[in-house]
């Protein structure tokens, strides 16, 4: 992904998003962001919101793209997401 992202970064909002109970985790995923050079800016939700129930994200690592209108158009968990995918996900979301 971090070599996808870049061709589409003027066209498509993406966020890391970290879910933790208070933001030290958001540091923490920012420092990683910045080791591993990855492209994209960091997000963090907190634990008790409601977010992660109406999202039905249950586990670490779980993808989702979502339209203009706010429409899931895509889902996948960990390891999930090949290259040829996230381009095609990326392709449809800037049209």
């Amino acid at each position: 992904m971090k070599s996808i992202y870049p061709e589409y970064a003027e066209q498509v909002n993406f966020f890391a998003v970290a879910v933790s109970k208070s933001f030290d985790n958001l540091d923490r995923l920012e420092n990683q962001r910045q080791k591993q050079g990855y492209p994209w800016p960091v997000a963090n939700i907190v634990e008790e919101s409601d977010a992660l129930s109406a999202l039905n994200v249950s586990y670490q690592s779980t993808k989702i793209a979502f339209d203009s209108r706010g429409v899931i158009t895509y889902r996948d968990g960990f390891g999930g997401g090949s290259s040829s995918t996230w381009h095609q996900v990326f392709a449809e979301l800037a049209n």
